[in-house]
């Protein structure tokens, strides 16, 4: 496990609540290889912070490499919701788009 992984792992374990902190754990783990790990991650995140739109979209990238494409498709879903009661268009775009490509 690399130094900044078993960091930000401890800055999580100390601070839950940490919205960046968590993400960067999540992408951390993405990045690792640890797809499973990010998955959780960014399910957590979206519990934690649910208007918290990138945790849905990487939560659904990751769902997808994993090949539990129904999984993903609840997250992009979710995130679609998120952003729309958000006014984040921006994202919502991004998340309509990963959606689409899943058929």
């Amino acid at each position: 496990m690399s130094q900044r992984l078993d960091t930000l792992k401890s800055l999580v374990s100390q601070n839950p609540a940490d919205t960046r902190v968590g993400y960067m754990l999540g992408m951390e783990l993405m990045n690792t290889g640890d797809l499973e790990g990010a998955a959780e991650q960014f399910r957590r995140l979206a519990d934690a912070n649910p208007d918290f739109a990138p945790a849905y979209f990487h939560g659904g990238q990751t769902l997808e490499r994993l090949g539990r494409i129904e999984e993903a498709r609840q997250m992009y879903r979710k995130g679609i919701d998120v952003t729309t009661r958000s006014g984040d268009s921006h994202t919502r775009d991004e998340l309509e788009a990963a959606l689409d490509l899943l058929g």
